[in-house]
């Protein structure tokens, strides 16, 4: 893949569309007082250019390693340029970070310096990672920080002068992505500009991008999936990014973005799902959906009120999402494509194609992957996108990665005729029955859709058989609660265990299902910051209760 050499890094790419579009807005960003304020590329070059002056005047060794605190925002981009361009490392945390996860990152990088930005200790880990943050080490706030007593972004930039940027060598080690692993501490995956602007270049061949694209930036910038697919992108394209205000607001931030490329995790397109069925039940849908001349307009305003209807290029990944779901977004008019990667190889690993969408895979191989099937069904992937290894951490490096180059990527999978790609399991998500037979559970979580069922986790290892725990949808939780009866959804979701169990070897049948009462977040520790589950935490959590659950012998059961 041959990178246009005016873009060799993504602060080369800053510098580039300053030159190229001054007066066009780059960055969109809202606050909680309901102002917006746009940065054009002009502005956000000349902020960079004097936080790099700053950051020269302090004295830090070369090469020094610096973090970035916060949820999304314009000037969390802008931090991640300005330690860039004055030769320094990024080491972007999570939000959601607990107080001694976010102390081990800040101690296993050693970093020098760091960026606070948007915070507030609601849906954040603010509140215990304040207690852990070294007191020896420099802070800069930037705007929505919860900190008043630190050098604030705004106040240095207005009293620096700009100073001459350094333009990094595509080589050079841009970034430390500790992975949100669930299991073990968090391993600092190394990636150099060069990984990263191939990835941003590879995109290009899948999905045909210009400066003309929005998007919303709102998955966690501290993941590789949101720093491809948004951040390098946006910079490598020179296309409008927007953000988010809060949870609040986000329906209210993507009517504001309307953007044309839109990627989003399966928990996201779940509750978007559930939030029309809400207000529009199935049985109606499909009945509106038949008659011709009000079904392109129903769906249009449903598109339209998602914030959806300029969308051309709708990806999903980090987790599986249901054949079923991904056919309802096509019915509507929006193609839902599958992409698959990971931390390792900057999240450049698979994806469906536009109008070639096979539904159950996540597609072919990009273009300069390849991909091979490797000892007991591991997917093994090389990737232009390929970390340069974890740091002060050799050992688990040459572990992950085989003798000739290929990532272990700790995914089970089958490559089809067609050389698409379907994921299957994890190779630790196996578990064993007292019966002695090995269930994979993810498989059988695809087969279960209910629409009141939001997230689900098989679980069963030593016992008789596996049985399934179903969080449902805000919506119906609350519609529980105002006394609506039990007894039709238990129906439906034992007409749908019996139809997974129908489908399923004798050793996979579900023995019941459980309704959980306690909601699965960021916060607790059941999701990742991608919202994926975190398998082991939840069946940590359950354990003491199988038993219990198992001497039921009912097919649903109420947690409350």
């Amino acid at each position: 893949m041959a990178v246009d050499p005016q873009k060799q890094t993504s602060v080369h790419c800053l510098y580039y569309w300053a030159a190229q579009s001054p007066d066009t807005v780059y960055l969109t960003q809202p606050y909680p007082d309901g102002r917006v304020e746009d940065i054009t590329w002009r502005q956000a070059a000349d902020q960079v250019s004097r936080m790099v002056a700053h950051l020269n005047s302090l004295g830090l060794p070369e090469r020094s390693n610096i973090a970035i605190l916060g949820k999304n925002s314009a000037h969390w981009i802008l931090a991640d340029l300005a330690i860039w361009a004055s030769g320094h490392v990024s080491v972007p945390l999570y939000p959601t970070l607990n107080g001694d996860t976010a102390a081990y990152v800040l101690e296993h990088c050693e970093a020098k310096l760091m960026f606070l930005g948007k915070l507030d200790g609601t849906a954040d880990g603010w509140n215990d990672i304040k207690g852990h943050i070294p007191e020896d080490l420099p802070l800069i706030s930037l705007p929505m920080s919860p900190r008043d007593d630190t050098p604030k972004w705004q106040d240095i930039v207005a009293q620096s002068a700009p100073a001459e940027p350094i333009l990094p060598d595509p080589d050079d080690l841009a970034t430390m992505v500790y992975t949100s692993g669930s299991t073990g501490r968090p391993k600092g995956v190394m990636h150099s500009f060069r990984t990263m602007i191939s990835v941003a270049d590879g995109l290009q061949q899948l999905f045909p991008v210009s400066s003309e694209e929005r998007m919303l930036s709102y998955l966690p910038l501290a993941h590789v999936a949101e720093r491809a697919a948004v951040e390098t992108q946006s910079l490598y394209y020179g296309f409008h990014l927007y953000f988010a205000n809060s949870l609040d607001t986000f329906q209210e931030d993507l009517q504001r973005a309307r953007p044309t490329l839109f990627f989003s995790v399966p928990r996201l397109w779940m509750k978007f799902y559930l939030g029309v069925n809400a207000k529009l039940p199935p049985k109606k849908q499909k009945l509106l959906f038949k008659l011709p001349v009000v079904n392109s307009i129903v769906k249009k305003k449903v598109l339209r009120q998602l914030g959806l209807d300029h969308c051309r290029a709708a990806l999903t990944g980090a987790a599986p999402l249901s054949a079923d779901i991904i056919d309802w977004y096509r019915n509507l008019g929006l193609e839902l494509l599958e992409v698959y990667g990971m931390s390792e190889n900057f999240g450049y690993s698979h994806a469906n194609r536009p109008g070639q969408a096979k539904v159950g895979t996540v597609g072919m191989a990009n273009p300069g992957v390849l991909h091979r099937i490797g000892e007991g069904g591991e997917v093994q992937v090389k990737s232009p996108g390929q970390m340069l290894g974890y740091y002060k951490n050799e050992e688990k490096t040459r572990e992950d990665l085989t003798e000739d180059g290929f990532l272990k990527t700790g995914d089970m999978g089958e490559i089809d005729s067609d050389g698409c790609l379907r994921i299957t399991g994890r190779v630790k998500d196996l578990f064993k029955t007292a019966k002695g037979k090995y269930v994979v559970p993810v498989p059988i979580e695809n087969r279960f859709n209910h629409p009141k069922a939001e997230v689900v986790c098989v679980a069963g290892a030593n016992q008789p058989q596996p049985c399934l725990m179903v969080l449902l949808s805000e919506e119906a939780r609350q519609e529980l609660e105002s006394g609506a009866e039990r007894s039709e959804l238990e129906q439906e979701l034992t007409a749908e265990l019996d139809a997974v169990n129908a489908a399923s070897e004798a050793h996979e049948k579900l023995a019941f299902l459980v309704i959980v009462r306690e909601p699965w977040s960021m916060e607790n520790g059941m999701l990742t910051p991608t919202m994926k589950i975190k398998r082991n935490v939840i069946e940590d959590y359950y354990t003491r209760k199988m038993d219990e659950w198992f001497g039921q012998k009912q097919k649903v059961i109420w947690e409350f």
